[in-house]
């Protein structure tokens, strides 16, 4: 059998790859795990000891525990009423935009992708105001009206590549329109469900204008804007800083593990059907 050549040119770009993603992630755990006078001393060496007191002092100093429940409160309602309404709609839209409304509609929500949000910013604060909506439930409502016009665009290329002769099918055995989506479409949009669930995720997660803007009660703060006040207020304290900022990336680490299983099997399927 003849031996692969091995590929240096894409070995040393996956090596050069690794390399910017291990480094800033092996800084913040060295500072994470230091002491303020071995930070002093030096940035890149390994700690002395690892002093892990430095987590439980910035879980303690950013009152951690409070704001990782607003964050997963507002996170995960995003993440079920997006997939839920989005997909609804992009189906309404996929199948039927040989009709001039349902495809100016689509062009419409693929429209406002090309707006940022600067310029909508104080519109928004002033109308969110006088409904009332400056809580964490006005924050997950804007949270699925901001995801809709680029999730629509993905999902609609989706269902289109699912064969409507399913649905033709579906009806002919006596199901509904709303049945013919949830046990036929629905469960067919895995891999898509997946890929938009973890941006939402991330999104909602990691997101520190909106709820700057929105929330108005320092109770609702979610950990981005918890760790921005922390940070102005104990500039110093960079230790504590890094261990705040390792524990609020890491619930989103062990979500993407989990959610890289299912899009690559979802896509593996999607690829055989």
């Amino acid at each position: 059998m003849k031996q692969k050549k091995t590929n240096w040119t894409v070995t040393i770009l996956i090596a050069l790859g690794s390399l910017f993603i291990i480094f800033p992630l092996y800084i913040a755990i060295s500072i994470a795990l230091k002491t303020p006078e071995e930070l002093a001393n030096s940035v890149l060496s390994l700690p002395l000891g690892f002093h892990f007191e430095n987590f439980a002092n910035a879980i303690e100093a950013t009152n951690f525990f409070h704001a990782f429940k607003n964050s997963a409160y507002i996170t995960v309602l995003t993440l079920v009423f997006t997939i839920l309404t989005n997909s609804m709609v992009a189906y309404v839209i996929a199948r039927n935009l040989h009709r001039k409304f349902f495809k100016g509609l689509y062009y419409y929500f693929v429209g406002a992708l090309f707006i940022p949000f600067p310029i909508i910013m104080l519109p928004v604060i002033k109308l969110t105001s006088s409904l009332g909506m400056t809580d964490p439930n006005g924050l997950i409502f804007l949270y699925i009206v901001y995801g809709m016009a680029f999730n629509t665009f993905i999902y609609v290329g989706y269902i289109r590549s699912i064969p409507i002769e399913l649905e033709e099918a579906a009806i002919v055995d006596g199901c509904s329109t709303w049945g013919v989506f949830w046990k036929v479409i629905f469960p067919l949009l895995t891999p898509i469900n997946a890929t938009v669930g973890i941006l939402t995720c991330l999104w909602a997660w990691n997101d520190f204008l909106l709820p700057l803007i929105i929330l108005s009660d320092q109770e609702h703060s979610t950990l981005p804007l918890v760790q921005y006040i922390f940070q102005s207020q104990f500039a110093t304290d960079v230790n504590l800083a890094f261990a705040s900022y390792l524990l609020a990336l890491s619930p989103m680490v062990i979500v993407y593990v989990i959610a890289q299983k299912w899009i690559i099997g979802g896509v593996t399927r999607g690829a055989i059907k």
